[in-house]
Parts: structure tokens; C-alpha cells; sequence
């Protein structure tokens, strides 16, 4: 289901004036071909909305669109199917109290929303179906795969297991529906793609959570969502859990418990006041938080620390979208070096923070360090993500774009900065794909 109304409802593509439903008033498409290629999908949704006067939440829509699509399959999402969701676990005899009163909203809402002329479900399982969503949903990206756009469940997905440090990572590849050449034409997909080799009879695993956080942590992100306790390796013994809280030494000498103390539990109160600044869109209070922030982990915390690392990151982000494109860079190298000694080498998360900073240094007119990064970006995202995803595709450009500019910087610097130094101030765009300030990929 999707959140956004400046994303097409079929192809996930951003659109800055996308076409929306004349009926619903709620699916936004690119144009009218998207949009007949989404009506098999959307018009029972599309009435149902006409009928409430509002579109419902979108656990109820994900409900609802995946008993509409059953029904048309026999109780299959998808051909190829392996499992039913009839035999997936929901988990609701372990739900928190909390967690079930949440349930029984999203079950009261979908049977308000649930047309009356469609077939009916009790009451016993539609919760079945949100308990099923609510542990194995997945998040669905944008078609660049950088912004969150709402979730989906994939059957097949749900019978592969968890592991912090996986062998397999799942990807959602939006294809190319609007290619009219059958060869260029693609489907939209989930993808399970190795990231290295896997030996015969080896179990296949992907990570459930972000694996930058230390393993109680991560245990217990997954106890709260999937209601298991991890006993991976890397859980089971604290494996790389020492770099994430690590301090540094001078002469070496740590510094004192009390000291170390003083730094965590001040920067916990910054990273709150932090995103309460950017969620009120208060940008340069953000900076100026991070900049106190900084000042005290800096000669306490070591560069892999996760502390410092989020207020790396914050501080990168904000600062490149204030075009301050220089400190922006020096933050994202130093963000850069902690997460390559944290992050599995095939990780897509490090691939894409790979990525941003790359953009972020051509930016700056760093582009030694920017073109590196980007190939980096492009060697992990070859694995991660496929050479037919359109980020892949869009970084291929970028690395041919970094690649032609590197030369011409290495023939004659000068001419290099003063040529950049033009466009720049002329604001002008040469053949299209020529770009001395490329968009920086994300939401900031």
C-alpha cells in the first residue's frame, strides 16, 4: 500500500504532478497508461473508498487487497506461490496487550471498509490476515528504492529465515513496465539475491532490522515485531557490539566510565531534541544541535560508535540539503569509515550510505572522492540490487558522468574548477545527463 500521493499507485515512480482517480480521488498514477495498467488491481478499492468517502489505513488496504486477490486465485497472492497465508504464523497468542487492542482496531476498520457485496470473513480471520501483516509485512520503497512508501506481503519471503549477518538480502525491483521492446520489458518483482557465495544445503537468511545496533538491542527490536529471540552468531556472541559502543584511547588510556557515561546519556538527550528539530522542519536548529553534539563525543567516542555515527549521518544529510555541500561531504567521509568496519562488505544499506555520500562529494567539487565512492556504491549495488534496477542504472550513469569529469579534472585542474565554477553560477544543465550539482539522492 502506498503513502504517499506523489508516488505512482502502479510503478512507484515519483512524479511531481502525477495523474490521480477522477472516482476515488485517492490513487495517484504517471498517466493514464499506468493507470489502466493498475484498474485490474484498483477498482475494487476504488469503489470501496467511493463508498466510505475516505481511504482507510494501510494495513486495512493491504487486507483487503490481498483477500480481493485470493478470491481471484484460490487462496493464493501470487502464481508460484509456495505457501498459503492460510499457513502462515500470525502470531496473536503472543501479542502484547497493547499490540492486540491495535489489532482489533485495524479489524474493526477493514469490516467498515469491506464491501458488503464481497464475499464475508469472520471476525476470527481477518485478525488471522493482520496478524500475518503485522509479522511479515514488507516495506515497500519508492522505484529508486530510496523512500519507504508503504508495505507489502509476499508470501514466499515469509518462509525465509532470520540472521544479523545474512547470505541473501531482499530487494524490490520495480522492472520496466514501459518498455515497449518485450526483450526491455520487466515485470515489477521481489527479488532474493545472494550477496556472495552460498555453499550446497546451506540454509538461506536475510535481516529482518538494520543491523546497526548492538545485539540486545536487535533482540529485542525482533522480539517486539517477529516474537522470536535471535540466537545468531553474531547475537548469540556480541559480535561487533564492542566497535558499536567503542571509545577512544589516548596514550593508551580510555577514557573514565563516569566520562563515558556523561557523553552517552547526553548525546541520547540530543538525538531526541535532533529529531524533534528536523520533524518540525527547523534545519539549522538541527545543525546547531548536531554541532554541540559532535563537540562532546569527538574526543570520547571512537569513529564506530553508534552515537556519533547517527549524528554523522543527521548532520550529512541536513547539511547537503542546505547546500552546504562542504561540511556536508567531511561528515559523510567520517560516517563512511565507521560504517565499512561495521557493515557487512554486500550490505545494501552500506551500498546506498556509499552512494549518498558519493553524490554528496561531487557536490562539493570533491570529485577524486566522490567518483571512488560512487564506484564503491555501484560494486556493492551490482550484488545488492541487480545491473536492471533503476539504481543501478542511475549510478551506472553517475559513474560514467564522475569517470568523464575525473579525466578532465586530472588534465587541468583549473580549467576543471573554473568550468564547474560557470555552470554553478549559470544554474544551466548541459545534454541532459551533464550535471556539475547532481540531486541528491533521498528525503531529507
Amino acid at each position: 500500500m502506498y503513502q504517499f500521493m506523489n508516488v505512482c499507485h502502479n510503478c512507484f515512480r515519483r512524479q511531481a504532478n502525477p495523474h490521480r482517480c477522477a472516482q476515488c480521488k485517492f490513487a495517484y498514477y504517471c498517466d493514464r497508461t499506468c493507470q489502466r495498467a493498475a484498474w485490474d488491481e484498483h477498482k475494487l478499492e476504488c469503489a470501496a473508498i467511493r463508498q466510505q468517502g475516505r481511504a482507510p489505513s494501510e494495513n486495512v488496504r493491504l487486507a483487503a487487497r490481498t483477500l480481493w486477490r485470493m478470491q481471484r486465485h484460490t487462496s493464493k497472492v501470487s502464481d508460484g506461490q509456495l505457501t498459503t497465508l492460510d499457513l502462515l504464523e500470525d502470531h496473536i497468542s503472543d501479542m502484547a496487550p497493547e499490540d492486540l487492542k491495535e489489532l482489533q482496531v485495524d479489524v474493526q476498520k477493514f469490516l467498515e471498509y469491506w464491501p458488503r457485496k464481497s464475499k464475508q470473513f469472520g471476525v476470527e480471520y481477518i485478525s488471522h490476515i493482520f496478524g500475518v501483516i503485522k509479522c511479515n509485512g514488507f516495506t515497500v520503497s519508492d522505484q529508486k528504492g530510496l523512500q519507504a512508501v508503504g508495505v507489502g506481503i509476499f508470501p514466499n519471503l515469509c518462509l525465509v529465515n532470520h540472521d544479523c549477518w545474512p547470505n541473501c538480502t531482499v530487494i524490490l525491483n520495480h522492472g520496466n513496465q514501459t518498455a515497449l521492446d518485450a526483450a526491455l520489458h520487466s515485470q515489477r518483482r521481489i527479488e532474493l539475491r545472494a550477496l556472495g557465495n552460498i555453499a550446497e544445503g546451506e540454509e538461506l537468511t536475510v535481516s529482518y532490522v538494520d543491523f546497526l545496533n548492538v545485539s540486545k538491542d536487535r533482540q529485542q527490536l525482533l522480539k517486539q515485531q517477529y516474537y522470536f529471540h535471535c540466537k545468531c552468531e553474531h547475537c548469540s556472541k556480541g559480535i561487533k557490539d564492542d566497535l558499536m559502543m567503542a571509545v577512544k584511547e589516548k596514550d593508551g588510556k580510555k577514557p573514565s566510565a563516569e566520562l563515558v557515561k556523561e557523553v552517552t546519556d547526553f548525546s541520547v538527550q540530543k538525538l531526541a531534541k535532533i529529531e524533534e528539530a528536523r520533524t518540525a522542519g527547523n534545519f539549522h536548529e538541527v545543525i546547531k544541535i548536531c554541532h554541540e553534539c559532535l563537540e562532546k563525543q569527538e574526543p570520547v567516542l571512537a569513529d564506530t560508535h553508534l552515537y556519533l555515527l547517527r549524528v554523522l549521518r543527521i548532520a550529512s544529510e541536513v547539511l547537503s540539503y542546505l547546500q552546504i555541500f562542504q561540511e556536508a561531504a567531511e561528515y559523510a567521509r567520517r560516517m563512511m569509515e565507521g560504517y565499512r568496519k561495521l557493515y557487512h562488505p554486500n550490505n545494501a544499506q552500506l551500498g546506498m550510505a556509499t552512494m549518498r555520500a558519493g553524490v554528496i562529494h561531487w557536490h562539493a567539487g570533491l570529485i577524486e572522492a566522490g567518483h571512488g565512492m560512487i564506484c564503491k556504491a555501484y560494486a556493492i549495488l551490482m550484488i545488492t540490487h541487480g545491473p536492471h534496477h533503476p539504481m543501478t542504472k542511475d549510478l551506472e550513469s553517475m559513474r560514467t558522468q564522475t569517470e568523464m569529469e575525473l579525466r578532465l579534472f586530472k588534465e587541468n585542474e583549473h580549467v576543471y574548477h573554473s568550468m564547474r565554477e560557470a555552470v554553478l553560477t549559470c544554474k544551466t544543465q548541459r545534454n541532459g545527463a551533464h550535471i556539475w550539482a547532481p540531486k541528491v539522492f533521498g528525503h531529507w
